[in-house]
């Protein structure tokens, strides 16, 4: 499993420590993972990271001396954060080690919503939030259904606790449905509705979700067409002194244009061709 994962061209893949390994081989598992993080990075995978044990399950220091200062590891995920303490801990810990590894929380417990600010604020090393929802469920008596609003809540809260800390990456939930066209269209409308609130990314439990989820949070065609025509035509009512102006009827003001410059920046790390939209509407001009 781990020389398969070499295949796979994403953002990050994320080593597991915790769930998928029993008690009685987690040493094993250390120094197996310690080893293959020993070896050159895979070319198409742009972050790779470890989830160890929960701090308070007495088996994360372990996990965290084996791999923290492994040469191809970038983040550390904390899995069951329910308090600042929690990061803390494996913050002096990596520092400690030297380590200049970043960190991943999984947010899953009423307690650790509840401290969501706290969380935020625990360490500078903390880049994005995890929302786990099957833990959350269980936490809180819930029942998942298709249309996710019992978690609707928790989401939301999750994806504003991270802008208002200026933290990076929020990862939704898990889609748990994964074979056939079933599988496919799930997935696909759980990104969109992931999107939709606000998260940059998604957890993937199988390969054939990856693709769903690259193609459904990189910014679409119309998109990066609606923003590159903002840009272009934004340059051109400054130049004429207009704070604010229209297109396609619709008025354009800076938060809008801030929006557009976001998507084009996106775009261009997706692979767009930007520069051939921009050829297209070079007249675009501000209503």
């Amino acid at each position: 499993m781990l020389d398969k994962s070499r295949g796979l061209s994403v953002d990050c893949v994320a080593y597991d420590l915790e769930d998928s390994v029993s008690l009685n081989r987690k040493d094993e598992a250390r120094q197996r993972l310690r080893r293959f993080l020993e070896e050159p990075a895979a070319p198409g995978i742009n972050e790779v990271a470890v989830r160890i044990n929960s701090v308070d399950s007495g088996l994360a220091e372990k996990d965290l001396a084996h791999v923290c200062n492994a040469p191809t590891l970038k983040t550390i995920v904390i899995p069951k954060v329910s308090s600042p303490a929690d990061l803390t801990w494996a913050a002096d810990f990596l520092a400690h080690k030297s380590s200049q590894v970043k960190i991943l929380a999984l947010i899953e417990s009423a307690k650790s919503l509840s401290n969501l600010t706290s969380i935020c604020r625990a360490t500078p090393l903390l880049s994005g939030l995890i929302f786990a929802a099957e833990d959350f469920a269980l936490d809180l008596s819930l029942t998942r259904t298709p249309s996710l609003t019992e978690f609707l809540y928790a989401r939301s809260a999750i994806v504003t606790a991270a802008r208002a800390h200026d933290i990076p990456s929020t990862i939704d939930l898990v889609c748990t449905d994964f074979k056939g066209e079933q599988g496919r269209q799930r997935m696909e409308e759980e990104c969109l509705g992931g999107k939709r609130l606000g998260f940059n990314g998604k957890q993937c439990i199988h390969p054939n979700q990856v693709g769903i989820a690259q193609e459904a949070f990189a910014p679409a065609e119309e998109e990066v067409e609606w923003a590159v025509r903002v840009g272009i035509a934004n340059e051109k009512a400054e130049k004429q002194g207009k704070g604010a102006w229209a297109l396609d009827g619709k008025m354009i003001d800076v938060p809008v244009v801030r929006k557009a410059r976001g998507i084009v920046a996106k775009a261009e790390q997706c692979g767009h061709d930007v520069d051939a939209i921009k050829a297209r509407w070079g007249t675009q001009e501000p209503e």
